[in-house]
C-alpha cells in the first residue's frame, strides 16, 4: 500500500502546511468578520429604522395633538372677527342652541379662521343633535348634505360614551363628494351651563398629512412604511388599496429575509412598522465584505510567498545532503560538500561527512585486504608444490627407517605426515571433534618420542559428541601450550586428560594437565590478553584459538581456564553444538 503513495517533497509539504495553517484561520476570520459585519449592519439599520419610525410617530402625534387643541379651542373660543355681546363667548355652542343666521356666521367665521391658519387640507363638521342644521367648514366642498353620520356605528357608540374625544382610523370622507381618505378627530360639544350634549365636532385630516411627514423618508423606506391599528388593520400605506386590509396577511414581510421594526404611538392605539429586505442590507455591506475578502486574499498570497521562501531555506541544505549521499553511493567520497547550517541538518551533515570519511577508510581497508588476500592466494598456489615435496621427503625418511628397523622413527614420521596432511587439506576450515582428536593423537605421538614417554594423554570420550563440528586446529594449540608451559619444565611425568560434555546447546572440551600451573599475576595477565585480544608471549597459540572461535561463533564463546600454582591448569574450549551431516550423531 505504501508503494502506491505518490512521492511528495518536503518543500511541497512545508508549503501545503503553511498554506493550510493560514488559510483555515483566514477562512474562519473571513466568515466571522462577514457574519459580524452582517450583524453590525442589521443592528445599525434596526436602530436607524427605530429612530425613523419613532420620529415619524412623534411628528404625526404632534399634528394630531395640534388638531385636538384646535378642536378644544374652537369649541370654547371667541370669534374676534365678529362683533358680539359679552354673552356670546361660545359661538359653536350658540349655533347648536340656535342655528339662526347670525350664530351660523359667527361659528363659520371662527372655524374658517382655523382652516386658513393651517397649511393642510382640514375640514370641520359640526353635527347638531338638537334637530337644528349642521355646519360644514373646510377646503373640500361640495358636501353631501344627504349624508349624516348618525347612521355610523361610531356615532351611536360615541353618543353614549363617557369619553369627550375619539379618533377615527383611516376612512373615506363621505361628507365630502371628493371621497378622500381622512383621519378624523371627534369632540363632544356640551352646553356650558347645563352640560347637556349639544352635538359633535368632527375635524377631518387629509391622509396627505401623513404623506407629507412620510416624505422625509428615503424613497426605499417610504414604500415600506405602514401604520396599523390595534386590530392589525392597515390605516396607512403608500399603496392606498391596502388600507383596511389585515397587515399580517398582506404587507408583513418574511422575518428571515427582512429587517422589521415596530414602533407604537404613545397616545393612539396605532403601531408603525418599517422594514427593509436583507438583500439591500447585503448591498450596503458589499464594499466592506469586498475589503475583507481582498485582505484575506492578500494574506494568503503573502503566506504563499513566505512559505515558498521558508521551504527553500529549509530544503536547500537537505538537497545538498541528498546530493552528498548520491555521491557516496557512487563512491565519490572526496566530492562530499560541507553544509554549514546551525541546526539539526547541520549536525546531521557533520555526522554524515564523518561517516563518509570512515566509510572511505573502510572501503580502502577492504580493498587492501582483498589485495593482500589475492596475493596470499597467489602465494598459496605457488607454494602448493612444497607440501608434496615434503610428503615425498618424509616418505623417503620413513622408508629408510623401516629398512633399518627404526620403528620409533617410522611411527614419528607417520604421525608427522598425518599432521601435515590434516593442516594442509583444502576441504574447508570446519572439521569434526573426531578429526581434531585424531590430529591430537598424532601430535602426542610425536611428543612422546620427544619427551621419552614422560607425557601421556588420557581421553574420556562421548560418542554422541564426536561428530560435532568445530574449526580445524583448535585443540592442538591448547595441548601444545599445556606441554610447553606446564609439563615440559617439571621433573615428574606429565598427564593430559581430555574430557567433553554438553551444556544445553554448547559443547565444552576440557584439557586438564598436572603441570606447574600459574600464579595469580600470570593467570590475570593471560585472562586480560584473551579478553582484550592481545597476544602475550605465553599465549600466542591460545590467542589464535580464542580469536578464531569468537570470529566464527561470537564473543560468548572461546577459551576459559582455571589454574593453581603446583596443581596444574584446566582449559575449557566452549563452542555451540553443530552436528556434522555426514556424522552418525
Amino acid at each position: 500500500m505504501r508503494n502506491r503513495l505518490p512521492f511528495v517533497s518536503i518543500k511541497t509539504k512545508i508549503v501545503l502546511i503553511c498554506l493550510i495553517a493560514i488559510i483555515l484561520p483566514v477562512f474562519v476570520m473571513t466568515v466571522t468578520s462577514y457574519a459580524s459585519t452582517q450583524r453590525m449592519l442589521e443592528r445599525k439599520y434596526t436602530e436607524l429604522m427605530m429612530d425613523v419610525a419613532g420620529q415619524t410617530n412623534t411628528r404625526i402625534e404632534e399634528y394630531l395633538k395640534e388638531i385636538e387643541k384646535i378642536s378644544l379651542v374652537a369649541s370654547f373660543g371667541m370669534n374676534s372677527n365678529v362683533s358680539v355681546s359679552a354673552e356670546d363667548n361660545y359661538p359653536i355652542q350658540e349655533f347648536l342652541l340656535d342655528d339662526n343666521k347670525e350664530n351660523e356666521n359667527a361659528a363659520y367665521g371662527l372655524l374658517m379662521n382655523y382652516v386658513i391658519m393651517k397649511d393642510r387640507d382640514i375640514n370641520f363638521y359640526v353635527y347638531n343633535l338638537n334637530g337644528g342644521q349642521d355646519l360644514f367648514v373646510g377646503t373640500d366642498p361640495p358636501y353631501d348634505y344627504t349624508y349624516h353620520p348618525s347612521e355610523e356605528e361610531w356615532f351611536r357608540y360615541f353618543q353614549v360614551s363617557t369619553s369627550k374625544t375619539m379618533t377615527l382610523d383611516t376612512h373615506v370622507d363621505r361628507q365630502s363628494r371628493n371621497g378622500k381618505l381622512v383621519i378624523s378627530h371627534v369632540r363632544k360639544i356640551l352646553d356650558m351651563n347645563s352640560g347637556t350634549l349639544l352635538g359633535f365636532m368632527v375635524v377631518n385630516i387629509d391622509l396627505d398629512v401623513i404623506d407629507v411627514v412620510n416624505g422625509r423618508l428615503q424613497e426605499s423606506l417610504r414604500s415600506r412604511f405602514t401604520i396599523v391599528d390595534e386590530a392589525d388593520n392597515i390605516i396607512y400605506n403608500a399603496n392606498a388599496s391596502l388600507i383596511g386590509e389585515e397587515f399580517s396577511k398582506t404587507v408583513r414581510p418574511d422575518a428571515d429575509s427582512h429587517i422589521m421594526v415596530a414602533s407604537p404611538f404613545e397616545r393612539e392605539r396605532w403601531t408603525t412598522y418599517l422594514y427593509m429586505p436583507m438583500s439591500e442590507l447585503s448591498s450596503e455591506g458589499a464594499i466592506l465584505r469586498q475589503n475583507i475578502v481582498l485582505l484575506a486574499a492578500l494574506m494568503i498570497l503573502f503566506t504563499a510567498v513566505v512559505s515558498l521562501y521558508l521551504s527553500n531555506v529549509i530544503t536547500r541544505p537537505i538537497k545538498k545532503l541528498m546530493n552528498s549521499i548520491l555521491l557516496v553511493e557512487k563512491g565519490q567520497f572526496d566530492q562530499v560538500e560541507d553544509i554549514r547550517s546551525r541546526d539539526e541538518i547541520g549536525h546531521l551533515s557533520v555526522r554524515f561527512n564523518r561517516m563518509s570519511r570512515e566509510l572511505k577508510a573502510l572501503v580502502e581497508q577492504i580493498q587492501r585486504e582483498e589485495s593482500e588476500k589475492a596475493a596470499a592466494e597467489m602465494r598459496a598456489l605457488q607454494s602448493q608444490i612444497n607440501p608434496h615435496f615434503l610428503y615425498n621427503t618424509l616418505g623417503s625418511v620413513k622408508w629408510i627407517a623401516s629398512m633399518q628397523r627404526a620403528d620409533t622413527i617410522v611411527d614419528m614420521t607417520e604421525a608427522l605426515i598425518a599432521m601435515l596432511r590434516y593442516a594442509a587439506r583444502d576441504e574447508g576450515t570446519v572439521v569434526t571433534l573426531r578429526d581434531e582428536l585424531t590430529n591430537l593423537r598424532n601430535y602426542m605421538a610425536i611428543q612422546k618420542v620427544r619427551y621419552y614417554n614422560r607425557i601421556r594423554m588420557l581421553e574420556q570420550l562421548d560418542e554422541e559428541l564426536l561428530d560435532c563440528r568445530m574449526p580445524r586446529m583448535i585443540l592442538q594449540p591448547v595441548v601444545e601450550n599445556a606441554i610447553f608451559h606446564g609439563l615440559s619444565v617439571q621433573e615428574e611425568d606429565g598427564m593430559i586428560e581430555i574430557r567433553m560434555a554438553r551444556r544445553a546447546d554448547d559443547l565444552v572440551v576440557e584439557i586438564e594437565d598436572n603441570g606447574l600451573g600459574m600464579d595469580e599475576e600470570t593467570a590475570a595477565a593471560l585472562r586480560n590478553s584473551l579478553s582484550e585480544g592481545r597476544a602475550e608471549r605465553r599465549g600466542i597459540g591460545l590467542h589464535n584459538v580464542q580469536r578464531r572461535l569468537q570470529l566464527h561463533y561470537g564473543n560468548r564463546y572461546g577459551i576459559e581456564f582455571d589454574t593453581s600454582p603446583g596443581e596444574g591448569t584446566t582449559f575449557r574450549v566452549c563452542l555451540p553444538v553443530e552436528r556434522d551431516e555426514r556424522g552418525t550423531g
